[in-house]
């Protein structure tokens, strides 16, 4: 899943916030490996950076990683994205590795 972030000052500077979870590889994985990897384009370096807690709103998601801390406005998200975004965090919460608040 990811967020695109376009900046108010310039819409041209479209950047990826990307949550990702592979499920299906993690057993091989040591247990602080697992969860989803959260990675933003400003911090191409940050390989360890997990999802610690989401709180899906109407207008704005509120992530914090175990690095930072990210605030996504979807207020220009259509109600349909808004459903299958939230059916999505909840599958890749499958074993409750991260906070979910769903308001």
């Amino acid at each position: 899943m990811s967020f695109a972030i376009i900046p108010e000052d310039d819409l041209f500077d479209v950047k990826s916030l990307t949550l990702l979870r592979t499920p299906k590889y993690e057993f091989i994985l040591d247990d602080a490996e697992r969860g989803v990897n959260v990675s933003y384009d400003d911090f191409p370096d940050d390989e360890d950076d997990r999802l610690e807690e989401i709180a899906v709103g109407e207008d704005v998601v509120k992530l914090v990683t175990s690095h930072r801390r990210y605030v996504v406005d979807i207020r220009h998200v259509d109600d349909k994205q808004k459903r299958r975004m939230k059916r999505i965090l909840k599958k890749m919460n499958f074993d409750g590795r991260f906070k979910l608040k769903v308001l």
